[in-house]
């Protein structure tokens, strides 16, 4: 997405950075481009010069969310486990501290390719680090990567789940442990 150039002698109001901190402060569930361009005192046509459309936001937003969520160092074959578990918790961190995220992750919608992308990339080469294959590897990204995000949504939506509420933790663990997927012959051969 390319950036407008400001009018000469005019600094410019706006800024991808500033866009998005500003969408990061508001419940992404309920915000409209209207409420985000009075957040930001510019008016909606200026904010659409920057931002085509609901799903455009959403893209920049995904862009900063992988930025914070994917680990500084790759995965390795003796790390790879704890890296996706990093990744997993910095995933629940981050998602759930954004009101309205979560919701968005969870719920079926188009993926901006390039955080999408990054993400899919490292956890893949994650599960080949493990001993998967290729074709394992992707059943092991989306096996992992929907556990997660559903995982994440469900406790973002503060469903009524009784006084002993499910553990993140545990479920990861139990999750991992499950990682990388195997084809049925081989799991026999593993247990």
């Amino acid at each position: 997405m390319r950036e407008p150039t400001p009018a000469p002698g005019r600094p410019a109001r706006l800024s991808r950075d500033a866009i998005v901190a500003a969408a990061l402060e508001s419940d992404l569930s309920t915000l409209t481009m209207r409420d985000l361009a009075a957040r930001l005192g510019v008016s909606h046509a200026a904010l659409y010069r920057w931002v085509p459309d609901r799903d455009g936001l959403f893209d920049l937003i995904s862009v900063e969310m992988a930025q914070r969520i994917l680990p500084q160092t790759e995965p390795t074959a003796g790390t790879w486990r704890e890296w996706l578990r990093d990744l997993a918790w910095k995933m629940h961190d981050e998602f759930l501290v954004v009101p309205g995220f979560a919701a968005h992750v969870a719920a079926p919608h188009r993926h901006n390719p390039e955080s999408f992308g990054r993400l899919r990339d490292q956890v893949r080469l994650a599960f080949r680090l493990a001993g998967a294959s290729p074709e394992m590897a992707e059943q092991s990204w989306y096996v992992f990567g929907l556990s997660v995000v559903r995982w994440i949504g469900a406790d973002h939506a503060d469903y009524d789940l009784g006084d002993d509420l499910p553990r993140f933790d545990l479920f990861l663990d139990v999750l991992l442990r499950g990682l990388p997927a195997r084809e049925a012959a081989d799991q026999g051969a593993q247990e």
